[in-house]
This record gives C-alpha cells, sequence and structure tokens, in this order.
C-alpha cells in the first residue's frame, strides 16, 4: 500500500510509503490519502493523527512529475476539490508532522495543513513548482503567507530554495526540531501532551483557529461554532474542574 493508516487506541498513524519516489504521491496514493482523512473525520474515537514519510530521507517529495494523469495546471486547478490535507476545513482532529525529510511541494503543503510540526535535523523544506512551471496551488500560496513572514515564503516560492529546518522553526512553522534517532520519541511525547487534554476542546481549538483566521478578534470571539458549543456543554467540561479539585487526572469521555 503507497500510503499505510493504523490505528492503535485513540491514536492513528498515516504514513507514505512510496521509498522508491522519495515518498511522493502519484494520484493512487492523493487518493488513498484522502480516503483515509474520511475515515479520520468520521471516527470521534482519533484523537490525535501522527503523518510520516517512511524511510529517513523524505517526508513527502510532492506530486509524482513522472505520472501523466492527463490534465494540464488549469484542469487540476479547477477540477480538484479543497480536499487536501492544508485545505480541508472539516477535519477537527489535531494532526502532527514527524517531518523526518524533504518535505518538497505539495509535501510542506501537507506540512501546512498539520497542527504541531516537528522535524527531524536533516529536513529540509521547499515548494519548487515554479522551478517546473507549475504553482503551489494545494494550500502554498494561501497558507504559507500567513504562517511565517510574507517574504520569506516569497523567497520560498519565487525561487524554490530549499530552507533548513533549524530555520523554518525560527520562522514559526516548525514547533521542535531534534536529531533524527530523536523524532520518534520528541512526537510521541507531543501524542501524549494532545491526549492529556479534552478531546472536544482540542477541536473546538483548531477550528476556532482555522475557521475565524479572517476575522478581527471581536468577530472571531462571537462566532459559535458546532465544535465550540459542543465542548463548551460537553461532560468533559464538567469532569476537567472536578479533577482539578480533586487532585487526580480526569477521565476524559469526549462527550
Amino acid at each position: 500500500m503507497s500510503v499505510d493508516f493504523e490505528v492503535s487506541g485513540p491514536v492513528g498513524r498515516i504514513t507514505i510509503d512510496r521509498q522508491d519516489r522519495m515518498n511522493a504521491l502519484d494520484s493512487a496514493a492523493r487518493r488513498r490519502l484522502e480516503g483515509i482523512l474520511d475515515e479520520v473525520e468520521q471516527n470521534p474515537e482519533i484523537r490525535v493523527v501522527v503523518l510520516t514519510g517512511a524511510g529517513e530521507k523524505a517526508f513527502c517529495a510532492g506530486a509524482d512529475l513522472k505520472e501523466d494523469n492527463g490534465q494540464t495546471g488549469l484542469e487540476y486547478w479547477a477540477n480538484y476539490p479543497m480536499r487536501g490535507m492544508s485545505l480541508r476545513p472539516t477535519l477537527t482532529t489535531p494532526v502532527i508532522a514527524r517531518v523526518n525529510g524533504l518535505a518538497l511541494g505539495g509535501g510542506l503543503e501537507l506540512v501546512l495543513g498539520c497542527d504541531i510540526v516537528i522535524a527531524a535535523e536533516t529536513a529540509r523544506f521547499a515548494l519548487p513548482e515554479a522551478k517546473v512551471g507549475r504553482l503551489p496551488l494545494d494550500g502554498g500560496m494561501s497558507l504559507l503567507p500567513r504562517l511565517i513572514p510574507r517574504n520569506v515564503a516569497n523567497a520560498m516560492m519565487m525561487t524554490g530554495r530549499m530552507m533548513p529546518a533549524d530555520e523554518m522553526v525560527r520562522y514559526g512553522l516548525v514547533n521542535a526540531v531534534v536529531p533524527l534517532d530523536q523524532l520518534d520519541t520528541e512526537t510521541d511525547q507531543w501524542v501524549e501532551d494532545l491526549l492529556s487534554c479534552a478531546p472536544l476542546s482540542l477541536r473546538a481549538i483548531k477550528a476556532t483557529v482555522r475557521e475565524t483566521a479572517h476575522l478581527l478578534p471581536q468577530d472571531a470571539y462571537r462566532m459559535r461554532s458546532d465544535a465550540l458549543v459542543a465542548a463548551l456543554v460537553s461532560e468533559d467540561s464538567e469532569e476537567g474542574v472536578r479533577a482539578f479539585r480533586e487532585k487526580r487526572k480526569p477521565v476524559w469521555k469526549g462527550r
């Protein structure tokens, strides 16, 4: 399988496994990834997702340019729905990017769709589409300038230069950079930190941040999303306070 999906308790792990192609995505792998994300959306028992690439060289090298899908760039832009990782508005499950190597083109756009990014020291990030006459359509042009300084984003897209992980952490795109042999340990710690929090609270935070980024703060405050209301009236909202007062760990039920 080009994209593997394993669920262990509340944690789902997605691994892009096309090592012979630097984990680049062809049409079949893209469809498989979309199907996995659909599955995650429909399963509230999955509280955290970790997205990574197989091996040690690449997280994802973007689109597989050796594939001829018969579409022009304009046809792709016009026909492909906004359901990629970076542009999917309905995915409220927290996602951690475990960046084990190169994140290029669509691979970096996958990173942009994640909520927490942990990178190996060997990781590199780039949007090189302009070098082959293409454009970063799957969130690169719309999201990267919102997440890092505009001129840095412009330079990345207009030159295709690779940016090392330690620079991306300074710009705020990456949360932590560790040696490759510590990547699993660091990622697992972030997973545990997320699991220690109320799942409905995390979903509400993610939904609110993503859905209100274009609004003034006062307008964002007044926006009552379904996820926000569900968290505020949940049993877990009472359990958390009760556990704090009783000096014990809360038992989250996700309702």
